[in-house]
């Protein structure tokens, strides 16, 4: 059953990368794009890891230290990537 778990969560973490890619082909704005893509990469990360988690449970710190990371680290770039793109950011 935890196989099927594992195997269930790294499929679906799978699906969200390949979901967000598919929005870089449409017709709307850079930042939209990066936006769409980023929130689809972490969330499929996410679910790769916690399916890693299930498969490896003697790995949690390590795995646990990587989904804090994740979660930290795409706040960031979202928050840069947002600075980046107002008035202000181009105006210095």
């Amino acid at each position: 059953m935890i196989n099927f778990l594992s195997y269930t969560c790294i499929g679906i973490g799978i699906v969200f990368w390949f979901w967000g890619t598919s929005h870089l082909v449409s017709n709307r704005s850079v930042l939209f794009k990066l936006h769409g893509l980023s929130v689809a990469d972490t969330l499929g990360s996410m679910m790769i890891i916690v399916g890693l988690l299930l498969k490896i449970p003697s790995e949690w710190p390590l795995l646990i230290l990587g989904i804090i990371s994740l979660a930290i680290w795409n706040t960031m770039l979202g928050y840069v990537l947002a600075y980046c793109s107002t008035e202000e950011a181009k105006n210095e």
